[in-house]
């Protein structure tokens, strides 16, 4: 948490920020002339921020793309403040939601565990009910397959869709249409992509949902923060998130 606390306290890397979450998804070059600055002092502040995990790259052709990733937002918020105060909790809260806008949103985490822990995790229902708002996703996990989100203490069916590609335990590519309201129902089908990679004795763990339309309903995807939080603290502590809604259909 260090490298996202120094990365946050430069005025510079914190406006980067802000360029991100106005447009997602942007080219060095486009960033540069947003700034009084050199190209490679822009790059040094972007490499900071991508080594405290605040922005993800993207290869796309011949472009190196940008995207604002909240997580380590998330997790602050998880394990220090709202310890502390709850004025500071609804604060962070609302910067999170700032920090993300409808467009591809990738998520990046690091999780001290192996592949097949996550992939685990990500397939087993009860696993999955622990830090997924207390939903389970049922599945044969096989290419092709259809999958169903839903919960006990839910009114009726949360999501469904297909898995697209099914690579234990490295990839998983799946098409989605969220249920749990009319806002994300109206939505139609939208991509989720998990990719799973050993980095020395912890998964980088980089989740993609895209295929979303300008202007999507922030419902559909702005619970990944806390859901990856959740992940985290599950699969590294055995413990359970309480935070605001962490558990919306446990224990019911």
């Amino acid at each position: 948490m260090d490298a996202v606390f120094k990365a946050l306290a430069d005025p510079t890397r914190r406006r980067l920020l802000d360029e991100l979450f106005r447009d997602d998804g942007q080219t060095l070059g486009a960033l540069e002339a947003r700034f009084a600055m050199t190209r490679f002092a822009v790059m040094k502040h972007l490499k900071q921020l991508e080594a405290a995990g605040l922005v993800v790259t993207r290869r796309r052709g011949r472009e190196k793309l940008h995207f604002l990733n909240p997580v380590p937002i998330r997790l602050v918020h998880d394990r220090w403040v709202s310890k502390y105060a709850e004025p500071w909790a609804a604060g962070l809260g609302d910067l999170k939601s700032r920090l993300e806008n409808p467009m591809e949103k990738v998520f990046e985490i690091y999780i001290r565990t192996t592949p097949e822990r996550v992939w685990e995790a990500i397939t087993d229902p009860e696993i999955r009910s622990k830090y997924n708002f207390g939903a389970r996703v049922v599945s044969d996990w096989t290419e092709g397959s259809r999958f169903e989100m839903g919960a006990p203490g839910a009114a009726g069916p949360l999501g469904e869709g297909k898995n697209l590609e099914v690579d234990p335990p490295r990839r998983l590519v799946q098409s989605m249409v969220a249920l749990w309201s009319d806002d994300v129902r109206n939505e139609g089908a939208t991509r989720i992509t998990w990719e799973i990679e050993q980095v020395a004795d912890s998964c980088r763990l980089t989740v993609t949902h895209d295929e979303l339309r300008d202007g999507a309903h922030e419902e559909l995807y702005g619970g990944w923060p806390m859901i990856l939080s959740g992940l985290k603290t599950w699969l590294e502590t055995g413990e359970l998130l309480t935070t605001p809604g962490s558990l919306m259909y446990g224990g019911q």
